[in-house]
């Protein structure tokens, strides 16, 4: 297997540990994490995620050491993440990206995405990502973002792809919709939630069919070269690997366009099915 991973990977996966399902301890989260910086995939995974509500009882302070990086999630809501970024700069701990839900299903996302906007305007050098409801007022608040980021902003949009409820897991043509809206407002998206395997899968324990990474990474592709919603919804759909893989080796030794990756409780598992697919066998040529 190549220690090279390819440059359509870079970054794929960011370190959620801490969260559900795998709800690992902070010091296990944060162990583990180092050992991914040091393994042969480390430009696989981005950063390690950490809930604001630990930077902010300070429970993070005597673990990460400084000058790391570290994604922070608003789980106490946008007015919490002011007073997390100043602890995680006082204690020299870099910010690489904030993401944060600006409304519950069924709001409107304007108001809190307007004041996550207001606030992401003191964090310099910090990618901003806005959760936004796959319900009401949605491609409003697109349009808002794409503005937003012509005009300088490094923000860009969020997406619940999975969870505790059937409604969490949007249809393929649900999100086949979602990402060619971004693509053709050339705005970057990132995922959470419910990617636990490389192709879509169902799984009997929670009766839900779960998307697969790799069906999102192909449909992105797709979405990019101007392919409608149906035929990127299809790409969604698939179970056999075949087409998947069709449309991504050719693709895999250049950078990944406009979906920024998703955050997974495991690096293992992501990392072992790219590995069956042959998708890191690849990183020679990249």
């Amino acid at each position: 297997m190549s220690t090279q991973v390819p440059a359509l990977l870079d970054g794929l996966v960011d370190d959620a540990a801490v969260f559900p399902p795998g709800s690992a301890s902070l010091p296990d989260a944060v162990d583990a994490h180092r050992r991914h910086r040091a393994a042969w995939y480390a430009d696989l995974v981005g950063p390690l995620l950490v809930p604001a509500s630990a930077v902010l009882d300070g429970k993070l302070r005597d673990l990460v050491d400084p000058g790391s990086a570290v994604g922070l999630i608003g789980d106490t809501g946008i007015a919490g993440l002011p007073a997390a970024m100043s602890m995680l700069a006082e204690d020299r701990i870099t910010v690489r990206q904030v993401e944060v839900a600006v409304a519950k299903r069924g709001e409107d996302p304007q108001p809190g995405l307007t004041e996550l906007l207001k606030r992401a305007e003191a964090w310099r050098g910090v990618d901003v990502y806005a959760e936004i409801p796959l319900t009401f007022g949605l491609m409003g608040a697109l349009d808002a973002l794409a503005e937003a980021r012509a005009d300088g902003a490094p923000v860009a949009a969020k997406f619940r792809t999975g969870g505790l409820a059937a409604e969490l897991f949007p249809t393929p043509p649900e999100l086949a919709a979602v990402i060619c809206a971004c693509g053709e407002r050339d705005l970057p998206f990132k995922l959470t939630a419910g990617l636990h395997h490389a192709v879509r899968h169902f799984d009997p324990e929670t009766a839900f069919l779960h998307h697969g990474f790799v069906n999102v990474l192909a449909a992105a592709l797709a979405a990019t070269e101007g392919a409608g919603v149906q035929p990127v919804a299809d790409l969604l759909t698939a179970t056999d690997p075949r087409p998947l893989l069709q449309r991504v080796e050719g693709r895999l030794a250049t950078p990944r366009p406009l979906w920024v990756g998703f955050g997974s409780c495991s690096i293992v598992e992501p990392l072992t099915d790219l590995a069956r697919l042959g998708l890191l066998n690849g990183g020679d040529e990249a």
